[in-house]
């Protein structure tokens, strides 16, 4: 079943994500990474985005978020340029849904992942329907703690969402760090596959 069949609404969190980084590494071929950005690159229709989307994949998933032209009312209020705006974002979901149906249900053939779609129009960004993925950790009494205040507090409703809380607030907080990170990474698997035994 496609992601995109369901519909259910607000985007729901999805496990970690990169920025197209997600790289095999291996020698004489692109990186996952990149066949993934060449292949929707090569299939979308040139008309949906004023420029190439962004692609955020993990081990699940493969998110597509493109970039809608911003509607400009002349003489509009802020509350006015918002609403086009949500409007845009919109009437793409409608007009766009089998189409959308029909490349993800090709690339998740192709590549074995779920595909999400998501749309950024004048500074707000919409994520259509996304997997919410389980993620087992053990934590010990402190850690477990950490959890239970954000739940006695009110700030989260249990221990799984407070816990997704403290995901979303440390990726809020390190942007500049996880880019690095993930810039290190994706050297590590190119010098690794340049190694002996690469070819």
């Amino acid at each position: 079943m496609n992601t995109e069949q369901a519909e259910p609404g607000p985007a729901e969190a999805a496990g970690p994500e990169t920025n197209a980084s997600d790289e095999t590494g291996d020698s004489g071929r692109a990186s996952q990474a990149d066949e993934v950005r060449g292949w929707f690159t090569g299939r979308l229709p040139g008309d949906w985005f004023t420029a190439a989307p962004d692609i955020l994949l993990d081990r699940e998933e493969i998110t597509v978020v493109g970039t809608l032209a911003a509607p400009d009312p002349a003489g509009a209020s802020d509350a006015e340029r918002a609403a086009a705006a949500q409007g845009r974002i919109r009437r793409f979901r409608e007009e766009t849904r089998g189409r959308r149906i029909e490349i993800a249900r090709e690339a998740e053939h192709k590549f074995r992942r779920k595909v999400s779609w998501g749309v950024t129009c004048a500074g707000t960004q919409e994520l259509f329907t996304t997997l919410s993925v389980p993620v087992m950790t053990r934590l010990r009494q402190p850690e477990r703690q950490v959890l239970d205040t954000l739940v006695k507090a009110g700030v989260a409703r249990s221990r799984s969402d407070a816990l997704a809380w403290c995901v979303r607030l440390t990726g809020e907080n390190a942007d500049a760090w996880l880019a690095r990170l993930r810039s290190a990474l994706r050297q590590v698997d190119e010098v690794r596959a340049q190694g002996p035994g690469s070819s």
